[in-house]
């Protein structure tokens, strides 16, 4: 969401039992109406609404008002106005499409009389056909990783205080990148970046929770990945970031607690803006989503 850094909002306590149980909570939209929906935010301290979170509960409303037999394989979103985490957000589902193999929703969400977010969600029954994917990148597995909450909680020289910070504290998405010699060398280096990710405990077995979690995570560490070429990142306090837009495409079925990785890449940077690609592989190699977001990469007035 416009004006804020992209980071995810917080539980409330780092004691929190259950914070997926409470991320949970916070997809499950109540029903005004038909099509009209209302969804609230996590109380944490955040000044704005984490984007993840509008993509997931934007994705829930459109779900509900689509038949069980069909499934999203595409949405394509734009960030209006920074949402307000202290009042609830209303999600306007118009149907814009029902076919025979595919249905589009268009979501509006809205806050203070304003759209803060507008998306357009393409579903479709299952079909078989021609298939191929792109090769997972090399990774080591995330068992091999050190637990990085526990790393940083140690104190890891040469990691800002930002970055062990986002990193260690709880939350309902597990986070273990591949490489964090980009926050302890500096510099310029090559714009790609892996990270596995997964829910922090398990989910229920409706495929489409583990979407609506997956579109939740896919907003995380991205715009970060339009920073690395120039030797910066999303947690310098002279950089104002925000995502812009953000598109997600379902391909195959996954469990979004199991281990994923993110291999991320930013092929451009221009006019204060990052473009990033992700690609999202379940363990075994299995390409199953793929995201691109435009972000705001726009130095601070000193």
């Amino acid at each position: 969401m416009p004006s804020d850094p992209v980071l995810p909002p917080e539980p409330a306590s780092p004691t929190n039992p259950d914070i997926v149980a409470e991320l949970l909570a916070i997809l499950d939209l109540e029903r005004l109406e038909t099509d009209l929906f209302r969804g609230v935010s996590p109380q944490n301290g955040w000044k704005r609404v984490f984007g993840g979170q509008v993509v997931g509960q934007a994705l829930v409303a459109a779900t509900r008002t689509v038949p069980s037999a069909r499934a999203p394989h595409s949405l394509h979103a734009y960030f209006l106005l920074g949402g307000d985490p202290s009042v609830p957000i209303v999600y306007e589902v118009e149907r814009i499409r029902d076919g025979q193999s595919f249905t589009t929703r268009r979501v509006k969400a809205i806050q203070h009389g304003r759209a803060i977010f507008a998306m357009t969600a393409s579903y479709q029954v299952t079909e078989s056909g021609h298939a191929h994917q792109a090769a997972m990148p090399e990774a080591p597995p995330p068992e091999s990783l050190p637990d990085t909450k526990s790393l940083l909680a140690k104190g890891v020289p040469g990691i800002p205080a930002a970055v062990a910070g986002y990193f260690g504290r709880p939350r309902p998405i597990e986070l273990k990148p591949v490489d964090l010699r980009r926050y302890l060398e500096g510099g310029p280096q090559a714009p790609l970046c892996n990270v596995w990710l997964r829910a922090a405990s398990t989910l229920p077995d409706d495929p489409a929770i583990h979407q609506a979690v997956l579109a939740y995570a896919s907003d995380m560490t991205l715009l970060d990945a339009t920073l690395i070429a120039h030797g910066r990142s999303v947690f310098d306090a002279d950089i104002q970031s925000a995502s812009l837009d953000h598109a997600l495409w379902f391909h195959r079925p996954f469990r979004a607690d199991d281990w994923l990785l993110y291999a991320q890449d930013s092929p451009n940077a221009a006019g204060a803006r990052g473009f990033a690609r992700g690609q999202i592989f379940s363990r075994d190699g299995t390409l199953v989503a793929s995201v691109a977001q435009e972000g705001l990469i726009r130095p601070r007035s000193a």
